[in-house]
């Protein structure tokens, strides 16, 4: 199984990324943080990359419940999504997967919030 899941669109970078907010919002999920690696890599290292944006998506009533199964899991939260360009211009939507993350902690009372976050985060990928 891989770390990330993984789909690829041919709508403009701005708006995947109001689809993929939308259809996060849809599934119970808010951003928390959004780091613009474009303009981190141009403002830090003067160095030209391409759209590259990390959205951090957190769904409060599961990290709720992962935080009472396992008190440390927050150093696996949020759940990051990526949305990238490529060189073609088509735009790539990754998104972790919360079963192998989730697996490296070793608490099996997570495997079921972890199934039931990853169940909603490969929803998101299917209707953007």
């Amino acid at each position: 199984m891989a770390y990330y899941n993984t789909k690829t669109f041919d709508y403009t970078f701005d708006d995947t990324i109001a689809k993929v907010t939308e259809e996060l919002k849809h599934e119970g999920f808010g951003i928390l943080t959004e780091i613009d690696v474009q303009a981190t890599l141009k403002k830090k290292l003067d160095v030209d990359f391409r759209k590259y944006r990390i959205l951090g998506a957190c769904n409060p009533p599961f990290a709720h419940k992962a935080l009472l199964a396992e008190p440390n899991v927050g150093v696996l939260l949020p759940c990051n999504v990526i949305v990238q360009e490529d060189e073609e211009g088509r735009v790539r939507v990754s998104m972790v997967n919360p079963m192998e993350s989730m697996q490296a902690v070793q608490n099996e009372s997570l495997g079921e919030i972890a199934g039931e976050v990853s169940a909603r985060l490969n929803a998101v990928l299917e209707k953007i």
